[in-house]
């Protein structure tokens, strides 16, 4: 990175798995340097969900570094997330046709709900050996049940890892939302699902979901929990094989407790 900068820059690790993110300052200039981002990037950046895109550099080794914006500011808490500004840039970004359009020539496929479920079903049937726990059972068969609901969705872009610690606020309180490394097309349900049960009360949930542009209904409520409960079940079997037989019964606890929210809907 210094040589592409020059020798007036001091440069810095950012963290992360991979070590291709870096800080960079030159005085009073700041950047934030990645390797080998997703074009995705531009478009994020045009659209004000990710800081300012400043320069794309291709090197002789085909490799692409991309520089953004070093803003000043923070994560949210998990609180923060019931913030109205949440709901409406997730909205935002759920119902850009740009994004979408851009992720589709990028060759993304929308998600199929029925090959998640063969894939999960493979899984089990490898972890469970002969004997597969009743919650698991009824789990496997709501999703049976309701995989007709998922059909009718409208594919959107959808993040699909919306941990508190990627939405940023700068600090002149203007709302992103980073690292968009897992983004999918499929049923915005998956992240409403998602953020709704990590991070927002279930009494707040219509209050929220109207700041988002939505209702609360029956369909949507099926949609959301359907990927809940898939991603649990596959933490489920993940956790078994890896043999982490605690969390793996704390995984049977919790898909019960979804379930039972799941079909005892009200509205």
């Amino acid at each position: 990175m210094q040589h592409i900068l020059g020798k007036e820059w001091t440069i810095a690790s950012a963290g992360g798995s991979t070590g291709e993110a870096y800080y960079a300052q030159n005085q009073n200039k700041r950047l934030f340097l990645k390797r080998n981002s997703s074009p995705f990037l531009a478009v994020l950046s045009a659209q004000g969900i990710v800081p300012k895109l400043v320069w794309t550099k291709r090197l002789e080794n085909g490799d692409v570094i991309t520089a953004q914006e070093w803003l000043e500011g923070k994560a949210l808490n998990p609180e923060e997330i019931q913030h109205p500004k949440v709901a409406n840039l997730l909205s935002k970004i759920h119902h850009s046709t740009e994004l979408l359009d851009m992720l589709t020539r990028m060759g993304k496929k929308p998600i199929d709900p029925s090959n998640m479920y063969k894939t999960l079903m493979q899984k089990l049937k490898m972890v469970t050996e002969d004997v597969m726990p009743l919650i698991v059972h009824q789990a496997l068969n709501y999703l049976s049940h309701n995989m007709d609901e998922l059909h009718q969705a409208k594919q959107m872009v959808c993040h699909c890892d919306l941990n508190h610690n990627n939405w940023m606020v700068s600090h002149s309180g203007q709302l992103y939302l980073i690292d968009w490394d897992n983004a999918e097309i499929g049923d915005p349900a998956l992240d409403l699902g998602m953020l709704l049960h990590w991070y927002i009360p279930e009494s707040d949930w219509d209050e929220w979901l109207d700041n988002y542009g939505i209702d609360n209904n029956v369909h949507l409520f099926i949609r959301m929990h359907w990927y809940m409960i898939m991603e649990k079940l596959k933490s489920y079997a993940s956790n078994r094989v890896k043999k982490n037989e605690k969390e793996a019964a704390q995984q049977l606890q919790e898909l019960e407790r979804l379930l039972n929210r799941a079909i005892s809907y009200k509205k």
